[in-house]
């Protein structure tokens, strides 16, 4: 059997993410929101929380770019895994986001695509610096955005129990992905790439509110 070269197994990575990391429409999991009610908000309500939840989606495409960049580049079998699965969690991530912004006649970031991009050259770049940092990015990230949603909960309108919902069920997974990282050996991240982080983190959601 011919020996894999490094371009082989990019290109298998590659070939697994597009089915891994782009299942067919809709959640694998049910949407947290569908029991409740859709109550009633003023348009500038509306508008208040389809800028929270267009933040959440670019912090969803974002971590799509993260993983796949991670992915890529990971030394063992056993981090891919890692990260093929926090994926296949994060895209139910990103459905919800979606159909709360249907719901709320809104729409997605119109960078999108930058935030994609953007992300998956660092998911490469720290998946090149070894698996532990590449884990301890993960973990980093995930602390990160649990307090961005904690923040969220604090700031969406208290009769927006949709969006409050999914904010909430997304906060869960996140504090998992952030232990599950730290169980299977993550390594701290240089306080210099941890503050990167955070002025990266605050370009993205103050730029996605918006636009």
């Amino acid at each position: 059997m011919r020996r894999m070269s490094p371009l082989d197994h990019l290109l298998n990575e590659a070939g697994r993410w597009l089915s891994d990391f782009h299942p067919p429409p809709g959640a694998a999991r049910a949407y947290p929101a569908e029991s409740l009610p859709n109550g009633k908000l003023s348009e500038s309500r509306k508008r208040e929380s389809a800028a929270f939840m267009r933040v959440n989606h670019a912090g969803e495409i974002a971590a799509q770019g993260l993983y796949l960049g991670q992915a890529l580049t990971a030394r063992s079998e056993a981090v891919r895994t890692h990260m093929r699965m926090a994926a296949r969690e994060e895209t139910d991530h990103l459905r919800w986001c979606e159909q709360r912004l249907r719901e709320l006649d809104s729409r997605v970031s119109w960078l999108t695509p930058f935030w994609g991009l953007g992300s998956l050259a660092i998911g490469v770049a720290a998946g090149l610096a070894g698996d532990r940092r590449s884990l301890g990015f993960v973990e980093e990230t995930e602390r990160q955005v649990g307090a961005h949603l904690e923040s969220h909960l604090v700031r969406l309108p208290e009769e927006d129990a949709r969006s409050r919902a999914v904010v909430e069920q997304m906060r869960e997974d996140e504090e998992s992905h952030r232990r599950q990282a730290a169980e299977v050996g993550a390594e701290r991240v240089p306080e210099p790439v941890r503050l990167g982080m955070v002025a990266a983190a605050r370009v993205m959601t103050g730029t996605a509110y918006w636009l």
